[in-house]
Order: C-alpha cells, then sequence, then structure tokens
C-alpha cells in the first residue's frame, strides 16, 4: 500500500506538468524524498497515482503563479508550445504569462533546439529563468533515480534546481548557457539508434553462418564493442521479447530532430538518414510500438526472405 506523504508547512512547492511515463516516476521520487508537489496531467490514472501518494492535483496553469520552479516532461515540440505559449488559444495564458518572474522552468522533454529557442525567447521576456533539462535513460532508470540529466541555459536556475535533479538522477552535465543541452541530447540519441541499427545488420551476418543470437550477444557484451546499452538490451535481443522501453515511433521523432537539426545547420548526415529510413520501413511493417530494437527482428525478416 503506498503512504501518503505530507509536505512541511513552509516548503515551497515544487510544479511539474506531464506525469507520464517517464515524468511519473521522477514526479514520485519528489514525493518519496517530501517535497511538495502540484502535477498537471491529463491522463486521470497518471494524475491519481502521484495524488495518492499526496501530490496536488493543478486546475489550470493559473495554479502553477504560486510556484518557483516548475518541471516539465511534455511529448513533443507542438505539447511545449502549448503549454508555454498557448498557440492554439492566445486568449489563454500559458506558463510564461503564469509563472512570476524569476520563476524557474526546468524543460527535461525531447524537443528541437529551434523550438527550444523561441520557448526560451519568450520566457526571457517575462523574466522566468529557462534550465534546459533534457534526459538519456530509460523508464527504469527514471524509477530508479539513476538518469542522466544534460542541461544548459540560466546559470542562477541551474544552481536553484540542482538539488532536486540530484534527487532525480544518477549524473548531472551543465554545458552552457545556450541550447547545448538539446544538443547534447541529439548527439546521444543518434549513437543509441545507430547502435540497434548495425547490431540488427551485425547478427542478421552471424546467424546466416550458423550462430545463435544468444552466442553472438554474449560474446559482444564481453567484447571491445561491448556497451552499457547493449547489456542492457542482451536479454530483450536473446528473448526476441520487444516490450518497448523506447519505442520504434519515439525513435523516429527523435532522428527526426535530428535531422531538421542537422539540415538547419547545414551539417550533411548521410548514415543518420538511412537509419531513419530503417526505422521507418520498421514501422511500416506493423513495428511502430514495440522497442526499436526491434530492429533486430526486422532486419532477421528481410535476411530469410
Amino acid at each position: 500500500m503506498s503512504q501518503t506523504r505530507h509536505a512541511t508547512q513552509d516548503a515551497p512547492t515544487v510544479g511539474w506538468i506531464g506525469t507520464g511515463k517517464m515524468g511519473g516516476p521522477m514526479a514520485r521520487n519528489l514525493l518519496q524524498a517530501d517535497i511538495p508537489l502540484m502535477i498537471s496531467e491529463p491522463v486521470a490514472a497518471s494524475r491519481d497515482q502521484l495524488t495518492d501518494l499526496g501530490a496536488r492535483a493543478a486546475g489550470s496553469l493559473y495554479d502553477f503563479a504560486s510556484t518557483t520552479i516548475v518541471f516539465s516532461t511534455l511529448p513533443n515540440d507542438q505539447a511545449l508550445l502549448e503549454v508555454v505559449l498557448r498557440q492554439s488559444d492566445p486568449q489563454t495564458p500559458g506558463l510564461a504569462d503564469t509563472l512570476p518572474a524569476g520563476a524557474v522552468l526546468v524543460e527535461m522533454s525531447t524537443v528541437s533546439p529551434e523550438c527550444s529557442e523561441l520557448v526560451a525567447s519568450r520566457l526571457k521576456t517575462a523574466g522566468v529563468r529557462y534550465v534546459r533539462a533534457p534526459l538519456s535513460g530509460s523508464t527504469d532508470l527514471a524509477a530508479k533515480a539513476s538518469l542522466t540529466v544534460l542541461a544548459s541555459g540560466d546559470r542562477s536556475g541551474w544552481d536553484e534546481v540542482l538539488p532536486y535533479l540530484e534527487k532525480l538522477s544518477a549524473r548531472q552535465f551543465y554545458l552552457g548557457e545556450g541550447e547545448e543541452a538539446r544538443y547534447m541530447k541529439l548527439v546521444l540519441n543518434t549513437l543509441v539508434g545507430a547502435s540497434s541499427a548495425i547490431l540488427s545488420e551485425a547478427l542478421s551476418i552471424g546467424a546466416s553462418g550458423g550462430l545463435t543470437r544468444s552466442d553472438m550477444m554474449e560474446v559482444i557484451c564481453e567484447s571491445a564493442v561491448a556497451s552499457p546499452l547493449l547489456k542492457y538490451k542482451q536479454e530483450t535481443v536473446v528473448s526476441g521479447d520487444y516490450a518497448p522501453a523506447f519505442t520504434v515511433s519515439q525513435m523516429i521523432k527523435d532522428f527526426t530532430l535530428i535531422s531538421e537539426a542537422a539540415r538547419r545547420n547545414n551539417v550533411p548526415l548521410m548514415t543518420t538518414g538511412l537509419i531513419l529510413e530503417l526505422y521507418r520501413s520498421a514501422s511500416n511493417a506493423g513495428m511502430q510500438d514495440e522497442d526499436f530494437f526491434a530492429l533486430v527482428k526486422w532486419q532477421e525478416k528481410l535476411s530469410t526472405r
């Protein structure tokens, strides 16, 4: 049975917008650290899990006017722009209009640098400090407070929110005052997505020579090319159970962000473009909601035709 936690009367309330697969476990970690929390989440089941632990549900963004630190974990550019700017309904204020001057918005989603720049400009006008803090890690790591935080933006805001981030993550990197964290997230996602793509082809080569996936993964994970990611996914690949931790569709979204950022900055990404098409082909084959390491299964099907 979960235990409801009660805030100390003089403790400041922290806001959290978006308490889904990633945001929910992180918000729970704050509650378990006895940090009073106000949340905004459209899915009733996700919202109720946290209110049962003592979180207060916000009725609207107006309620965040009483907070000085707000975290957000949102699905995409459009959701972030809607929450901050209320582009669909200019008559209804977004966070840029409701947060008090001097407050800190800690935005932890994977969004484009271009979107983040627009948010930064509007928040600066409002006097709200903006910390970009995208995450590296899975939902399992979120539950264990073992994520890696990649941060950039207002330095004083970073210093203020770091004690909270330390309750959500195992590693925190401050990378600069602009969009550096957004680009660092794209760097990591490029390598993560490429790992699945190249592994799928490597395993197909081995299988054509009579090797089993179990034997190949055992050797790979004890070789010079071993990585924490491959070791984490070893059982997934061997068992062929691609229950999603991060889906093919989500990887398509991230690789699209990577491609668009590269195009904007005149960076040619020939290999990354091919990997994006591989994920799209797997999605078109019905694997869009499976874990992105389902590319192993997709490559296996291609190789046995």
